[in-house]
Formats: structure tokens, C-alpha cells, sequence
């Protein structure tokens, strides 16, 4: 039995609520279960100083947790280094991949995902609430919506593959594995054994599984930018 009763290839309930911030060009309050990211894309009118010339605009993005987004107060973090530097990058890389970086020219989106409160998934609701808050500022910028991007947390825990790991679950799985996905396929994988191998069937299982639950995420990608 799951911790919050689910079965275990059901994700949490999720919600992805636009508008939250009304100074940034896009912005999207990413909800996994009691997972809760804010994020916040800014559009800046210059790009870094290695691209000049390029043709090219630039993608990048920033992930933090706040000091009482988990169980206990942890220090504010004043520059982002080690996990929250892993991850950010992780996040950027998944959004330019979503991008046309010539349409983008001249200009530079930031996307700013803060943890408000962590229960697993981070980085997934990072991703996925990322790409909404971007498409909102690609629209101020007249372009079209990006390519789809979303994020799916999986893992094996007490012998059992499981869909969306709550934190509970996260912290004692065997296997760990977070799939960044698109319409058409994978845009990247991390995976890990934590407690000894894993199989190749298991990983097909949990693709598998990732692939159909981003079904369900860009559905509600797409009904958050027609909200909007």
C-alpha cells in the first residue's frame, strides 16, 4: 500500500494554475500531490555574451527550495551550487530543447522555479510548470507554443514499480528514475540504483509507464495555456 493510498502506476492529483504572478511575462503554480513549485519565466531583451552573433536567443533556468519547503528549515541558499545547480540545469536543458533558439533572436528567457513546498518530484514539477510559465512568455513575444516538455518522477520501492514518488517513497527507493519526456519521444533519463541493480525490463516498465502519464500532463499543459 501506497502512502497516500494510490495504486502504484497512479499519479497525485495534479494542478498547473496560471497567472500567479502578475509581473512576470509567464508564470504557473506546478502541482504534484502536496509537491508545489512557482514558476516564473522573465524575458529579457539581451542574450549572453558568448551567443552574440549567433542568430540565437537563450534558455536557461534557476531551481531553489525554500527554507521551510521541507519537513525541517534548511539555509537559505544565496548562490545555487551542488543539487540545486544539478538540477537547474536539468531544467534548462529540458526548456531550450522545447524552443527554437534562432526564433528566439536577441532575446533571453529565465525561468525561475522555487519550491514552496516539497514532497517528491521537484525537479518534475519544475519541468513541467516551466514550460507553461515559458509558453506564456512566448506569447508576449507573439510566437507560438513551444514544443511540449514534461517530467514524470518513477521508481521501484519495497520491490514494487511505482509512478510519482511522494517523498516518503523517494527516500527509501531501490531504484530512483526521472524521465524528461516529449510527444515524440525521450528528452532525457536519470536513473539509479540505490539499493543494489536493475533490470532492462524494469526500466522499459517504467518508460512505459512515464510515456503514458505525460499523456495526462500535456493534456493539462494545454488546458492551462487555453485558461489563460
Amino acid at each position: 500500500m501506497r502512502p497516500d493510498g494510490r495504486e502504484p502506476l497512479q499519479m497525485r492529483p495534479l494542478s498547473l494554475g496560471t497567472g500567479v504572478n502578475p509581473y512576470a511575462e509567464g508564470s504557473c503554480l506546478s502541482c504534484f500531490g502536496q509537491t508545489q513549485v512557482l514558476c516564473t519565466a522573465t524575458l529579457e531583451s539581451k542574450i549572453p555574451g558568448w551567443l552574440e552573433g549567433s542568430g540565437k536567443g537563450w534558455v536557461t533556468a534557476e531551481y531553489a527550495m525554500l527554507p521551510r519547503s521541507t519537513h525541517t528549515r534548511t539555509g537559505r541558499e544565496h548562490r545555487t551550487k551542488g543539487r540545486a545547480q544539478e538540477i537547474s540545469r536539468l531544467i534548462g536543458r529540458s526548456l531550450r530543447m522545447a524552443v527554437d533558439l534562432t526564433a528566439l533572436a536577441g532575446h533571453t528567457l529565465r525561468v525561475d522555479c522555487d519550491v514552496l513546498v516539497a514532497d517528491g518530484g521537484t525537479r518534475c514539477a519544475s519541468i513541467c510548470g516551466g514550460w507553461v510559465a515559458l509558453a506564456l512568455a512566448l506569447r508576449k513575444l507573439g510566437m507560438g507554443p513551444p514544443r511540449q516538455v514534461a517530467a514524470i518522477s518513477l521508481g521501484r520501492v519495497e520491490g514494487q514499480l511505482r509512478l510519482d514518488l511522494c517523498y516518503e517513497e523517494d527516500s527509501t527507493a531501490e531504484l530512483d528514475l526521472n524521465l524528461v519526456l516529449a510527444p515524440q519521444g525521450l528528452v532525457e533519463v536519470q536513473g539509479t540504483g540505490e539499493d543494489g541493480l536493475f533490470s532492462p525490463e524494469e526500466l522499459a516498465s517504467l518508460v512505459k509507464a512515464g510515456q503514458e502519464a505525460a499523456m495526462e500532463i500535456f493534456a493539462a499543459q494545454r488546458a492551462a495555456l487555453e485558461a489563460a
